[in-house]
Parts: structure tokens; C-alpha cells; sequence
């Protein structure tokens, strides 16, 4: 399946584009707010495997609804080495179908389900992870790509 294109604002000031990272293999993963216990060890998962994930030639790249100036505060307390994007309209997260009905203390509200997205050189998914239990995860997407790495050589 061919992952949905999208711009949006960056960590680095600049605008993203997902298509702009063509030829390159993408760890794509959303999750719900930064600062927070769960998302705050997803992305020191992710920072702490970077160079092995980049070793195989993948960008690694954040999506949540929180905003520039939170994710800059975000990447400078825990030193994020990738970039995270502002998706503060939900418009990436209803493209890849992460924007979701969620309950939590008997509320329920709208929020970003837990996902990650294996995007191969030619921009098409190659595998993904819903509903992502943190610990192991990065383990998991890190392997994924390694298989993918290697029945393309």
C-alpha cells in the first residue's frame, strides 16, 4: 500500500514532506502527546537505537498534534536526534487512520492510537505496528527493518 503524502511543520523549522524522503527507507510513528510517561520512552527507544536504524538508511520521523515550540522543548529535555513533526490539524494522523476514538478514565475523547509505519524507498508501507506497546517496540520496528534492508539487496 502506498503511504499518504503530507507536509507539515518540523522540528527544524522547515516544512516536511514525506514523499521528499523517496529512495530512502522511513520509520514513521505517531503517538499521542509529548512529555508524557508512554511517548516520552517510545522517542528515548527511538533516540536510543538512531544509529542503528540509520545505519540501515532509514529516517527516523515523529508525529504528534502538539505543537513546534512544544516538540523543540521536547527534543531539547530528552535529546531527540530526529526530527518530530506538528500534525496539529490531524490531518497525517486521519490519512494513516491513527486519529482515534480513545477512553480513558471513563471519558472519551479523540487522540492518536499508538502507531508506527515502515515506509520502503518506492514510498510504499511495508509493514506496520497498531496499537503499539512501548516496551520492544523500536526492538520489533528495528528488525523489520533489517529483513526489509536485506530482501532488497
Amino acid at each position: 500500500m502506498e503511504a499518504p503524502d503530507f507536509t507539515l511543520p518540523a522540528s527544524n523549522g522547515e516544512n516536511v514532506t514525506l514523499s521528499q524522503f523517496r529512495g530512502k527507507y522511513v520509520v514513521l510513528y505517531f503517538y499521542p502527546k509529548d512529555m508524557t510517561p508512554g511517548c516520552t520512552t517510545e522517542a528515548c527507544h527511538f533516540r536510543d537505537h538512531y544509529e542503528s536504524l540509520t545505519d540501515l538508511g532509514a529516517i527516523v520521523i515523529g508525529i504528534s498534534p502538539d505543537s513546534i515550540e512544544r516538540h523543540k522543548k521536547f527534543i531539547e529535555k530528552h535529546h531527540l536526534p530526529f526530527l518530530l513533526l506538528a500534525d496539529e490539524k490531524q490531518d497525517a494522523a486521519k490519512a494513516y487512520d491513527v486519529w482515534k476514538l480513545k477512553k480513558n478514565f471513563g471519558k472519551e475523547y479523540m487522540g492518536i492510537e499508538r502507531s508506527t509505519f515502515l515506509i520502503d524507498p518506492n514510498g510504499q508501507i511495508v509493514k506496520e505496528w497498531r496499537k503499539v506497546k512501548v516496551n520492544g517496540h523500536v526492538e520489533e520496528v528495528l528488525n523489520a527493518l533489517k529483513e526489509a534492508v536485506g530482501s532488497n539487496k
